[in-house]
């Protein structure tokens, strides 16, 4: 019997470790699975995962910068996906359909709860970002009881329109970017821009960082290294990048295909 078929959608792809992830995940329980990086640009996204579904595909993770057409591509949305307006999770349903998942939100609330005991409940965050990988968290936050969330963009625009898709006027606000000096401390700032990816600096000042602050960036290994060393010289208490969310999004999904989900915590320690 054939191994059944994943992959990760991205452009671009070669750097991803969701191969390698999901492979020691299925190692745990003995299941035999092919996993592949797929790269499509962006004009290619559509048809290379339609090929990939009509070839027996099961299940694909998505990354940048395909995360709002697969949403488009899903015939079934979660929750998660339909707030945010992306998906990073396709599964092929019994009937050929599509479902579109969002994990990228609870990927983020266990890797700073639970692995680095992090307590968001009335603390003051700071959301750099408005595009697909802020809505992916944004509507997380306030979940986990942050108490007052600011959202900047250098588009400012792009920042309204995700406050007001959240609905929460008194626990979400914008700020223009050229007012970050001014916005004083926070408890906890999380980089959802693709600056770091980018190779792009964000000069950010220190006086963001209140007493003991977390910073989190979503992105990982190299792209994170720009924003992690700037929180660090800003005094932060925690600087962590999203290694850990990649790995506990990367179980969410292998869980919605497999029935089962897997032990975190070896993976990410063999990762890092």
């Amino acid at each position: 019997m054939p191994a059944v078929q994943f992959a990760v959608f991205g452009h671009p792809i070669s750097h991803s470790l969701s191969p390698r992830i999901h492979h020691a995940f299925a190692q745990q329980f003995g299941i035999e699975l092919e996993y592949r990086a797929i790269d499509a640009a962006p004009t290619q996204f559509d048809a290379a995962v339609r090929r990939f579904f009509d070839a027996g595909g099961a299940g694909a993770n998505v990354t940048l910068p395909h995360k709002a057409a697969a949403f488009a591509l899903g015939d079934e949305r979660s929750l998660a996906a339909s707030r945010a307006g992306t998906a990073n999770v396709l599964t092929r349903l019994a009937d050929g359909r599509l479902a579109a998942h969002n994990t990228d939100g609870d990927g983020m609330l266990r890797d700073l709860t639970e692995r680095h005991r992090v307590d968001l409940r009335g603390r003051h965050a700071l959301l750099l970002g408005a595009g697909g990988a802020a809505h992916g968290v944004a509507w997380h936050l306030l979940d986990a009881g942050v108490q007052m969330l600011t959202i900047v963009n250098r588009s400012p625009e792009a920042a309204h329109a995700l406050v007001h898709a959240m609905g929460e006027p008194a626990r979400a606000r914008t700020r223009n970017w050229d007012e970050l000096a001014d916005l004083g401390g926070h408890d906890l700032i999380v980089n959802a821009t693709s600056a770091g990816v980018l190779g792009v600096a964000l000069q950010l000042p220190f006086t963001l960082l209140g007493s003991g602050a977390v910073c989190y960036d979503l992105s990982y290994g190299n792209a994170a290294s720009g924003f992690l060393g700037w929180a660090r010289a800003a005094g932060a208490r925690y600087a962590c990048d999203g290694l850990g969310m990649l790995v506990e999004t990367a179980a969410d999904a292998f869980a919605l295909w497999h029935g089962r989900r897997p032990d975190t915590e070896p993976v990410y320690r063999w990762l890092r």
